[in-house]
Order: structure tokens, then sequence, then C-alpha cells
């Protein structure tokens, strides 16, 4: 996937001076016209866009030189003010910060953490982001390579985040490790490490918003923590509620194995539509109207939220092969006549083995719009297939990958994904009970379909579905004259039955 600097630029669109320096410092460098300002006013909003860092600074070496006796920033400070909930992350971001500024000292002198802070919060571009954290976790840096170790550590920690703001309350899901492990596998393919550079590059391509989370609260912290500091207690561990882009999954009658912290056997647990989420173009993620907060919110957590995270989107069940039945026609009455995009889990093991639960393959058909029956591929740019397990791989995005045909005579039937219409990468069969990807043949044990837009969109679906049942009543219940039965072709097939004489009243 090519660069996305969305996040960045909605950061700079909706900050101030104050809480995001990097705003400031935009303001900076040009006015309203484009223009260079003159040096007085530049002087001014220079000093008023190093105020956040400078207070948190002294207050940090306040609390080092009080607690530890060090003219500095040590590393206890560092985590007791800012990350007392991510020791990890402290750890690391500290480290980091450290070894950049070159500090010969155990500690942090005052002008060097304000100067690394400052780059910390002046980064824009994603693959900097990106690029910085990998950095950040490596545990060699001198080399320039990063461990799977390293790497699942700092997924995890995007993980935690996500997973403590979760808009229904901190969540845990026991399928993280396979999550993790899927990610894993995907980039180092059982090698001991990767450059920097190539892991960099693999995250932009298969799930880049992944570490973007860990920006956003470093960034939070560091612009808003001087705020709080005088106030906090050694004990205190609140860090202000923040959303990070984890979607909403609805908890539905079979949705349980795949609600948050159930521990089921659905096929979207929490942590794999935390990566999925990351994985998929943004369209599933964010829907043009976000939910509502459950519970409520203050001005000032709601104005936080929209600066800092992604609202989460509301994913909502439309279809289950475990609950409502597997099959091509099964998947078509829950499916179609929802206006919005979908994500279709399909789950496989291999064709005549007896594949265990940690062998078995789950790939995510991302669909842009409304479902259609037809022979012809279709699709919006966002279409994508993704393989979540075991190796996580963005397969292909882009348009027109997708096709659905159920009774067109002359074309295939079945469903399938993939640019090149004569050779598929997914072609799941009419029957929906076996499909291949890859050209390798899979036996389809279950089938999944989530919606990804608004609850609007699902409450339409239903209506329609209302309509078409009573129509269907309404049609059975359609009375027939007797001229009308004479020539109607039911009786000709109750005759052929053996009823000849069915209705001697009306005839």
């Amino acid at each position: 996937m090519g660069n996305n600097n969305s996040h960045g630029k909605s950061d700079i669109k909706d900050g101030s001076g104050m809480s995001t320096p990097r705003g400031s410092t935009r303001s900076m460098r040009s006015g309203s016209n484009g223009e260079v300002q003159d040096q007085p006013e530049k002087s001014e909003q220079q000093t008023t866009s190093l105020v956040p860092v400078e207070k948190l600074g002294k207050l940090l070496a306040h609390r080092s030189q009080k607690e530890d006796g060090v003219n500095g920033v040590t590393e206890k400070s560092f985590t007791k003010y800012l990350f007392p909930m991510y020791p990890e992350l402290a750890r690391q971001f500290y480290n980091y910060v450290h070894r950049t500024a070159k500090c010969k000292n155990n500690h942090i002198p005052l002008s060097a953490f304000r100067q690394q802070c400052e780059k910390i919060l002046a980064m824009l571009d994603d693959n900097a982001i990106i690029e910085t954290y990998i950095r950040m976790f490596s545990s060699e840096p001198e080399e320039g390579n990063v461990t799977p170790n390293d790497l699942r550590a700092l997924l995890y920690i995007s993980y935690k985040l996500s997973m403590d703001h979760y808009p229904e309350g901190p969540q845990a899901c026991p399928m993280i490790n396979k999550t993790l492990s899927a990610v894993i596998r995907g980039c180092f393919n059982n090698k001991d490490s990767h450059s920097v550079g190539f892991v960099v590059r693999w995250l932009e391509e298969h799930c880049h918003r992944l570490i973007f989370p860990i920006h956003r609260y470093c960034v939070h912290i560091l612009a808003t923590r001087h705020r709080d500091i005088e106030s906090l207690s050694s004990s205190s561990s609140s860090s202000g509620s923040l959303e990070l882009g984890t979607p909403v999954l609805e908890r539905g009658s079979w949705a349980g194995g795949s609600g948050a912290g159930s521990g089921g056997s659905g096929l979207l647990p929490v942590s794999a539509a935390w990566l999925l989420a990351a994985t998929a173009p943004p369209l599933y993620s964010r829907p043009a109207k976000p939910p509502p907060h459950p519970g409520g919110t203050t001005a000032s957590t709601a104005w936080m939220a929209r600066l800092v995270c992604a609202l989460p989107s509301h994913w909502v069940p439309l279809y289950a092969s475990n609950e409502h039945g597997l099959g091509a026609n099964r998947f078509l009455h829950h499916t179609l006549a929802y206006r919005g995009p979908t994500l279709v889990v399909i789950e496989g093991k291999c064709a005549g083995e007896e594949s265990s639960e940690s062998e078995r393959v789950t790939v995510v058909v991302c669909a842009p719009q409304e479902w259609r029956d037809t022979h012809q591929y279709w699709g919006g740019p966002q279409g994508a297939l993704v393989q979540l397990y075991p190796t996580l791989s963005l397969v292909e995005c882009g348009p027109k990958l997708l096709y659905l045909n159920s009774h067109i005579r002359g074309y295939p039937r079945g469903l399938r994904s993939g640019s090149d219409p004569r050779r598929p990468l997914l072609s799941v069969n009419e029957g929906f009970d076996s499909f291949t990807f890859k050209g390798v043949p899979y036996t389809l044990c279950a089938v999944e379909v989530w919606g990804c837009g608004e609850q609007a969109l699902r409450e339409a679906q239903l209506e329609v579905k209302k309509w078409q049942v009573r129509e269907a009543e309404r049609q059975r219940q359609v009375k027939i004259s007797a001229a009308d039965w004479i020539e109607h072709p039911d009786r000709y097939l109750l005759e052929l039955a053996g009823r000849p004489q069915y209705n001697n009243a009306a005839t």
C-alpha cells in the first residue's frame, strides 16, 4: 500500500498551538496566504510551540532532582509520570531518546530531552513515524536490525493501547498470540532478523496503521502531560480516555464467540478485528458518521478523541454459517440488500486432511459496496483480499476484484476475488462447500459476514427483508377465479401429480 499522510494532516488541521506543537510549527512557517511571516511574529509563535515540552521537561527534571538527586530527566521519573501504565513503552522510548541524544550519563539533560521530544512531535510523514518506532524497539540499534521479538513487543503495545481504550471498557483477547504470530510470520518468514528498512517497507505494504496508535498516544502525552503532573500522586495511573481506532463488534446471539473477551470460536475475535482494521483500507474502520460514545463524554474528552484518534466503526454481524447454515442461498439471503461495505471472513482446511485449528487458513474479502449477483467483476478502488491466518498478508487491493454469480448460465458460478478473471486468487464454488486460494484447494469450514457501515444501513436491510416476507405472504393468498384456474399452470401440475379432480367446485 502507498504512503498515507492523512494521519499527520488531520492532527495539524484540528490542533492548536498549546496541545499540538506541530500545528504551531507549521503555522510558524507560513501564513494564511502561504507566504513567510515576518521575524517578530515567527519568534513569538516559535516560543509558544515550545511551551508544552519545555514545561514537561522542567517538571520531570524537578521530580528527578527531588526524588533521585539528579540534575536531568531520569528513567524512573519518565516512566512514573509519563507512561505509568506502559512501562515497556516508557523504557524503549527513554532509551531511544537517550541513545539518539548521545547522552554520556544515565540521565538525559533537559536541553537534550526537549530537543528529542520536539522531533517526535514534529514528525508528519508516515514512513518516518513507522521507522522511528521500529528503531525505538530494536534490540540491535547499532546494526540496524530488528528481531521477531522486537516487532512482537511493539505490536503488543499497540494492541494494549487499543484494548485499554476500547469503547466498552478494557478488553482481553485469548487469541492475541495467534494474531501477533500471524504478523511475525508474514514479516520474517522464519528469518532470525531483518533490517529496519525491510520491516518498515513490509508494514507499509500490509498493515502500516498498526503503529499509529502508539504515536498518537505518545504525542498526546508529551503535549498535555505537563498539565497533570503537579496533581499526580505516586500511585496514580490515569492517562485520559482515548479511542484508538478499534472497531466496535456488535454482540449478537451468535457473535458471542467473536466478541471481546469471550474466548469463543468465532472467526473474528477482537484481536483479529484490531489487526484487520489496520490492514484493510480505511473505508471499513471509519464510517461517515461516527457512533456515539457509550455513556457520554465531556467536551474536552470528545475534542481530544477527535484530535488524537480515529473514531472506530461499528461492525454488525450479518451472517454466520455456524448459526444460519452453510450454503450459497443462506449467504445471499443474509448479505444482499446491505448497501454498505462488508467483510466476508472465510475459514477452510486443506482438502482431504484433518487439519487442526492452528493449520486452518482464514481469508477476508473486503467489499467496498453492496454485493451484486452478476456475471461481471465489480468493486471500487478500496476492495481488497486479505489473508488473516496463519500468515498475515494484504494479498491484493484495487478496483474490480469481486465476482458473485448464482443464477446466470454460461458463466462461472460462486464467489471469486482477484484482478485476473482467468486465474482468480480466491474461488468459492457455487455450493459453498469448498474453495481454492492461490491455487490450493481447501474445504470450506465456516463463513461470516460483517457489515462495516452505519447502523442505518443495517436497519434499511432489515426493512427490505420484512417487505419481502410480507410480499411473499401476499402472493400466497391471492384468490384465483374459476375462469383463471382453468388455464392456470398449477392446475396442470396438479393433474400430472395425480389430482385431476383437485377442485370440482371451481371447475
